[in-house]
C-alpha cells in the first residue's frame, strides 16, 4: 500500500520564513488555523485514522480494563488544619476527581466541594482551594474544559452557601487569607479591555479583597518594581496579618523577585529580591515572627536562612541550614511538640528519593529524621495550626512510591504509622525496581528508576520516559499506566534528565538554553544503556513524554530515529521556531530561548523536531495525542509535525 492511500492529504505549501539569514521552510502552516476548514477536516481525518488502527490492536479493551482497575485504588492527601477542623482531598474508587472533605473535632466528615456535582459532565476541575484560618470559609478555584481559566469562588464552610459573586480572570492566583477571614490578597489577571488583544494571560496585579465586596473596591498592592509583564506572583500572609510576603517570576524563569510590606502600617512592599539577583527563594514569616528564606542563593541545592521581617536585607540573613552536596532542600515546616523545644522539618530529594531531617529551630542543628515507607515521594508535608493544639507534634505525610496509591503517614513521638490508604483495595502487580546509574555524552553521570517483573528482566518490551526541563523532577509515583505495562510483561523506566530539578538548580541549568541538547544527549545515553544491559533491544524499545516531555522525545525520534521502535508525542512542543507566537509559549522562552535573537535562533533550530525531519527516513512509529482547548502548549504543534512525518517517512 503506498504512503498517500494511508495517511490524509496534507498539502504542502510555499512558506519560508528568512530569519537571521536563515531560510526556514514551514510548509504546514495552514495547520495553525484551528479554524480553518482543511485543519478540521484534516484534524477528523486523522482521528479516525487513528481510531480505526488503535481499536484494532488485539488486548486493548483488556489493558484498558485493568488499568481502570489500578485507578480505581483512589487516593488521600495530607490535611490541613484551621481552627480544629480538618480539610483534605479524596478520590473513592470509580469518582473521576477528588473531593475537599471537612470534618471538626467531634463531627463526621462531609464533601465541601465536588466538581462532579458542579459539573457532571467531568469536565469542571478544582484548581485550588484554601480555607480561611479560622476554618468558616474556604475559596476555591475552579475551571472548564482544561482551560485553566480559573473563577474564584467563596463557600461558608458550616452551610456549603456561596457567600460573594464568583471572581473571573483567576487563573494561577494565589490566595492568602488575613485573620478574622474578613479579607485575602489574591492575584488576578487584568481585565481584556486594559490590556493589547492576546495579552490578557501576561499582565497580573495583587489585590486586597474584603469578602462580600465587588471587586470593584479591592485595593491594589502596590511596591517598586511590583508589575512587570509576563510575571506570576504568589502572596502570604504572616499568622498575625502584619506581614505580606509576595514573590514574582518572570515567565518561567528560575529567578525569583521578592517584596515584604507591614499591613499593619500601610506602606508600600519593599523589594527584597529582584530579578538581577539570579535566585530562587521562598519567603515566609513563621509563627515565631522570624522571615524564613529557602534561597538559591549561594547554594545551588537550596539552604535555610532567617532574619527579622523588619530588617530583611541579604547582608541581615544568618544561615540555619547550609546547603547539603547530595541532596535538594524542597521545603520546610514548623513542628511543635507538646514537650521540648520547636523542630523544624526539613524536606530533601536525595536523587529524587523523599528524605525528612528534624533540626533545631534556633540554630539549626540537625535532631534526627523522619522515618518514611521506602523509597518514593511526598505527596504533601504538613503540621497543625495554632490554633489546633490537640494536634500538636504531629506531622502528617502524604506519600507515595511506584507501587503505593497516595496515602498520609502521621508521624509522633519518633515513630511514622500509617493513617490513611488509598481507599479502593487493588492487588498491585510484583515489581522489582532499582534506580540504575549511567554515563552521557559529555561524561555526566544519569540516573533513572526501572521498573520490571523480576531482576532478571531482559530483553523486554521497554518503554521509557522522562522530561527534562523547567527544573520539575521525576520522582517514584504511583502509575497505573506503568504498573499495568509492567503487569503485562515489560520494564518501564523513568529517568532524571538534566533540565529537570533532580539534582538542583545547576542540573536545571545544565539543561536549559544552549545547553537544551544535554537533555536529549542523557536521554539516549538512558536508552543505549538498557540495550546494552540486555533489559531491552532497539526493536523493544518505546519512548513516551508530554509537554516539554513531548519535545524531549520529537527530539530523540528525529536525531536518532533507528533507536526507537515506538514513540508517544502528548502535547507537545515541536515547532521551537514559532513557539513563542502561541498559548502560553512566550512566558518559556527564558527556558529555551528567543527566535529573536540570532543566536538563541541557532539553539533552537539545532533540535526543534519540526524542523528536523527529513524526507526519506525511515522514521518509528509515532502516535501524538492533544486535546484542542489546551491553552498551555498549542495543538498546531503535534498536527504540524504529524503532517511532516506522514510526508517524510520511508
Amino acid at each position: 500500500m503506498r504512503k498517500t492511500d494511508v495517511y490524509p492529504a496534507a498539502p504542502r505549501l510555499d512558506v519560508v520564513d528568512v530569519l537571521h539569514g536563515h531560510r526556514i521552510p514551514d510548509p504546514y502552516r495552514w495547520l495553525e488555523d484551528p479554524a480553518d476548514g482543511r485543519t478540521v477536516a484534516w484534524s477528523r481525518a486523522q482521528d479516525e485514522l487513528a481510531a480505526a488502527h488503535l481499536a484494532a490492536l488485539p488486548g486493548r479493551d483488556a489493558l484498558a480494563a485493568r488499568m481502570h482497575a489500578l485507578l480505581d485504588a483512589g487516593s488521600v492527601a495530607a490535611p490541613l488544619w484551621r481552627a480544629g477542623r480538618r480539610f483534605w482531598t479524596r478520590r473513592e474508587p470509580g469518582q473521576e476527581h477528588a473531593v475537599v472533605l471537612t470534618r471538626g473535632t467531634y463531627g463526621d466528615e462531609r464533601v465541601l466541594i465536588d466538581p462532579m456535582v458542579i459539573d457532571p459532565s467531568g469536565r469542571t476541575t478544582l484548581d485550588a482551594w484554601l480555607p480561611d484560618l479560622e476554618g468558616r470559609l474556604l475559596a476555591y478555584q475552579v475551571s472548564a474544559g482544561g482551560d485553566e481559566h480559573s473563577v474564584l469562588h467563596v463557600i461558608d464552610v458550616a452551610s456549603g452557601a456561596t457567600v460573594e459573586p464568583p471572581i473571573d480572570r483567576c487563573r494561577y492566583s494565589s490566595v492568602a487569607w488575613l485573620p478574622g477571614g474578613a479579607e485575602f490578597v489574591y492575584v488576578r489577571m487584568v481585565a481584556d479591555d486594559e490590556v493589547p488583544p492576546g495579552e490578557q494571560a501576561f499582565h497580573r496585579r495583587v489585590w486586597r479583597h474584603r469578602v462580600g465586596t465587588p471587586t470593584s473596591e479591592d485595593r491594589l498592592i502596590d511596591g517598586p518594581g511590583l508589575y512587570v509583564d509576563h510575571t506570576y506572583y504568589s502572596a502570604h500572609v504572616s499568622r498575625d496579618g502584619r506581614w505580606l510576603v509576595v514573590t514574582g517570576n518572570v515567565g518561567t524563569a528560575r529567578r525569583d523577585s521578592v517584596w515584604i510590606g507591614d499591613l499593619h502600617g500601610g506602606a508600600p512592599l519593599h523589594p527584597l529580591l529582584t530579578q538581577a539577583d539570579d535566585v530562587q527563594c521562598s519567603a515566609w514569616v513563621e509563627r515565631d515572627g522570624l522571615l524564613y528564606l529557602r534561597t538559591t542563593d549561594g547554594a545551588p541545592r537550596w539552604r535555610l536562612a532567617v532574619t527579622d521581617p523588619r530588617t530583611p536585607g541579604r547582608e541581615h540573613w544568618r544561615e540555619l541550614v547550609a546547603e547539603d552536596p547530595d541532596s535538594v532542600l524542597d521545603g520546610v515546616r514548623r513542628l511543635e511538640p507538646l514537650d521540648g523545644p520547636p523542630l523544624l522539618v526539613l524536606a530533601r530529594s536525595r536523587h529524587a528519593v523523599a528524605e525528612l531531617a528534624l533540626h533545631d529551630v534556633a540554630d539549626g542543628t540537625p535532631r534526627g529524621t523522619v522515618p518514611l515507607p521506602g523509597p518514593g515521594s511526598l505527596t504533601g508535608l504538613s503540621v497543625a495550626d495554632r490554633d489546633t493544639p490537640a494536634e500538636a507534634g504531629r506531622l502528617w505525610i502524604g506519600w507515595t512510591d511506584f507501587v503505593t496509591p497516595s496515602q498520609v503517614h502521621r508521624y509522633e513521638n519518633g515513630q511514622t504509622v500509617l493513617e490513611a490508604a488509598a481507599p479502593g483495595a487493588v492487588a498491585v502487580p510484583a515489581v522489582h525496581s532499582a534506580q540504575r546509574t549511567c554515563t552521557s555524552a559529555d561524561g555526566t553521570t544519569i540516573r533513572m528508576f526501572v521498573l520490571a517483573p523480576d531482576a532478571e528482566s531482559g530483553p523486554r518490551p521497554t518503554l521509557v520516559t522522562g522530561y527534562g526541563g523547567f527544573g520539575i523532577s521525576r520522582e517514584p509515583a504511583y502509575s497505573a499506566a506503568a504498573l499495568a505495562w509492567v503487569e503485562a510483561g515489560g520494564c518501564y523506566v523513568v529517568v532524571s534528565l538534566r533540565g529537570g530539578g533532580e539534582e538542583g538548580d545547576a542540573w536545571h541549568l545544565a539543561g536549559n538554553r544552549a545547553n537544551k541538547q544535554n537533555v536529549f544527549d542523557d536521554f539516549h545515553a538512558a536508552c543505549d544503556a538498557l540495550v546494552s544491559a540486555g533489559t531491552t533491544t532497539t526493536n523493544q524499545l518505546s519512548i513516551m513524554g508530554g509537554s516539554n516531555g513531548g519535545l524531549l522525545v520529537g527530539a530523540a525520534l528525529t536525531q536518532r530515529p533507528a533507536a526507537y521502535r515506538a514513540v508517544v508525542c502528548s502535547a507537545p512542543l515541536l515547532d521551537m521556531v514559532r513557539y513563542e507566537e502561541f498559548a502560553l509559549g512566550r512566558t518559556w522562552n527564558d527556558e529555551y530561548g528567543t527566535a529573536a535573537d540570532a543566536e538563541e535562533l541557532g539553539w533552537l533550530l539545532s533540535y526543534s523536531p519540526y524542523h528536523q525531519v527529513e524526507p526519506g527516513t525511515v522514521y518509528p512509529a509515532v502516535l501524538f495525542t492533544v486535546f484542542e482547548s489546551d491553552t498551555r502548549v498549542d495543538p498546531l504543534h503535534a498536527r504540524k509535525m504529524c503532517a511532516a512525518l506522514q510526508h517524510a517517512t520511508k
